[in-house]
């Protein structure tokens, strides 16, 4: 663990030295960076080995606080979430190198380097701990980190409100966490992962309590409200790491926690499942009917995080009614996409803060035609919307797939004993999945098309130039990730296999490794058409290019329909664009249209425009957190501004305590 905890001091110490240099936005950027890179590869080096060998290590040292210790574990689990955190932190601190460099509304970028290297420090340390204490705190560190992330341009009053939103959302999640720990390590007096002991009449609590205070981080519905909010408050680079690997840190404490709990009931794995069909399809249609680009990739996070729970509800289903290839195929799918989505939703969310920065705006409605001014960064943009797609040969199809297989085997299995359950579950996975992939073409369709194509609608969009180089390099990297993932589709079972038998129960490791196979089988086939569709495209461009090397060759302008000046107005909005879809879905979205109709025989204006609100925050917290206000209003009465008084009260209640105690 010596090589893990070198990293990790350093994302800390070159946070602090970050701080140091006082408001200078580029050595500060510099300092940051430059150590979150380096403290990144370090710890990105030690995760690899022990994910490629499938050995683990572990450090302890002594802790004077009642119930903690200070252990640390590197295992094969543990490894599949540090390499996404650490690979996405270093590139994230790369781009930041260049975007803080020239800062827009940012107070003190020393302080906002430091917490963003704490952050990294302190989600990598979540996923290590091996002692319950030490894991809230560390949990605790990272929700303040990214909370200061967010409030980083505290100016703005929604900003603000996301900042708070966020807040209470996590220290409501904690609360759930505090209470699966305390009866986790109840029988055992020891908050010790390795001395976690739980009844078979206290599993099914604990598994709730973990839906829901790991499930609040990771951005279940209806836990999600903070998400959307939260993420396109912050600044781009922060965006990508808290929607690429920090909502994952919920996924991870979800699947550590079932290998504390036992044997897995089945209605475990039908929870999950119908939890990351509703987050799934809900997520994806309210990213269809946002059009501010950040809000968009924001509610995707949701969706994935339910493509992400449909896998591990398949694995779990599979190991409950003794199905080893859908077990397998499952936890593979589920753990590859927490690593898939992790690349592609960094690079997204990379690819609009270039073009934030670039022309000051996140609507759709006002961008458009910057993949002339700004190539790189629309080609990349482009790799990570396909990718989030689901479309071959990238990396988020490998994962899916899977998915789909997995559903496969247990309906195959299950025809055979005759359930009527599976025919369910060919309809919730197989289906949910389809309907999600189509919407999120759709949504990337009408993201990129009004973003980069077609002509800019504003004097911004028109000025729009392409980001500089550290942004440019980043943003490169993570395309060229999703590109090599989904070409060695598979190497990664394989990488993976450790992870995997670790939530599968020990009596059913052996035939579970067996069935290892039926996930590289199909991913092969996958690769090598992947690699001959790539051969004929190049031999086909070879060609085309000696044909037309003695040639001239002219470029003109393609038939424009006979419009001989195309404006902005004659293509489509965002608004428009996504008003077919929108519309089927109406009675869950409540999307609220403003339309003004051409009038006359020559008309000069006319206008449609639409806005989609969460209903949840609308309908469910908005009500709620307003009577909570208007029962703490009228007790305040209680604070009278007297410490005394204020003894008394803690008096009284440890007084209660006790009496409850000893009764």
């Amino acid at each position: 663990m010596w090589l893990f905890v070198a990293g990790v001091s350093v994302l800390v110490v070159g946070g602090v030295a970050a701080l140091l240099t006082g408001r200078s936005p580029k050595w500060a950027a510099a300092a940051g960076g430059l150590s979150g890179i380096a403290g990144s590869i370090v710890v990105l080096v030690d995760a690899v080995r022990v994910l490629w060998t499938g050995t683990g290590e572990s450090a302890r040292a002594g802790w004077s606080m009642p119930l903690g210790s200070l252990s640390l574990g590197l295992d094969p689990l543990s490894a599949v979430f540090v390499v996404p955190i650490a690979l996405v932190v270093a590139v994230a601190a790369l781009y930041s190198i260049g975007y803080l460099r020239h800062p827009h509304g940012h107070a003190h970028v020393g302080l906002m380097c430091f917490f963003f290297n704490l952050l990294a420090a302190t989600m990598l340390l979540v996923v290590t701990a091996r002692n319950g204490l030490l894991f809230l705190m560390c949990w605790e560190g990272m929700s303040l980190a990214s909370f200061f992330l967010v409030m980083s341009e505290h100016e703005r009053e929604s900003v603000r409100r996301a900042g708070w939103t966020y807040l209470v959302a996590m220290h409501l999640g904690t609360a759930f966490l505090l209470v699966l720990f305390l009866l986790l390590g109840r029988d055992s007096g020891s908050l010790d992962f390795d001395r976690f002991s739980v009844g078979p009449g206290t599993a099914g609590v604990a598994f709730l309590l973990a839906i829901v205070g790991f499930g609040t981080k990771a951005g279940f519905i209806p836990v999600h409200v903070w998400l959307p909010e939260a993420h396109p408050a912050a600044p781009s680079h922060v965006s990508a790491v808290m929607s690429g690997v920090m909502i994952k840190t919920g996924i991870y404490g979800l699947v550590r926690t079932l290998t504390f709990l036992g044997p897995i009931p089945a209605w475990w794995g039908w929870t999950l499942l119908a939890i990351g069909v509703v987050s799934g399809i809900l997520g994806v249609l309210f990213a269809l009917a946002q059009h501010d680009l950040k809000r968009l990739l924001a509610y995707h996070s949701v969706e994935n995080i339910g493509i992400i729970a449909l896998g591990l509800g398949i694995g779990m289903l599979g190991v409950s009614y003794g199905i080893p290839a859908m077990a397998v195929l499952g936890f593979f799918g589920g753990l590859l996409h927490v690593f898939n989505h992790a690349i592609f939703k960094s690079l997204l969310f990379l690819g609009a803060g270039a073009v934030q920065q670039s022309t000051g705006l996140r609507d759709i409605e006002h961008l458009g035609g910057l993949l002339k001014r700004m190539p790189i960064t629309g080609g990349a943009f482009l790799v990570g919307a396909c990718a989030i797609s689901g479309l071959p040969p990238l990396n988020g199809f490998v994962s899916e797939l899977l998915i789909y297989l997995g559903a496969l085997a247990g309906v195959a299995e299950g025809n055979r004993a005759s359930g009527h359950s599976w025919a369910l579950l060919g309809v919730l996975v197989i289906g949910g999945l389809a309907l999600i992939g189509g919407l999120a073409g759709a949504c990337f369709t009408k993201a990129f098309g009004c973003v980069f194509l077609g002509e800019p609608r504003s004097a911004q969009a028109r000025d729009g130039r392409e980001a500089g180089s550290t942004m440019r390099v980043a943003m490169l990297l993570l395309a060229g990730a999703c590109i090599v993932i989904g070409l060695t589709a598979p190497l990664w079972p394989i990488v993976m296999e450790g992870a995997v038998l670790q939530l599968i129960p020990a009596s059913a490791r052996n035939s579970a490794s067996g069935t290892v196979s039926q996930a590289v089988q199909p991913l092969a086939i996958l690769c090598g058409a992947s690699w001959a569709l790539l051969g004929a495209v190049g031999l086909v461009a070879m060609v085309r290019r000696r044909l037309l090397r003695r040639r001239q060759v002219e470029r003109e302008p393609t038939w424009d329909c006979g419009y001989a000046a195309p404006t902005a107005r004659m293509q489509y909005t965002a608004s428009s664009f996504a008003s077919p879809l929108t519309a089927l879905f109406r009675m869950f979205l409540r999307t609220k249209t403003h339309v003004e109709l051409p009038r006359g025989f020559f008309p000069e204006r006319a206008k449609f425009e639409s806005e989609t609100s969460d209903v949840f925050q609308d309908c469910v917290y908005g009500p709620m957190f307003f009577v909570v206000s208007w029962v703490a209003s009228k007790l305040r009465w209680l604070q009278q501004g007297r410490l005394q008084l204020y003894v008394l009260y803690i008096a009284v209640t440890v007084l209660v305590l006790l009496i409850w105690k000893l009764g």
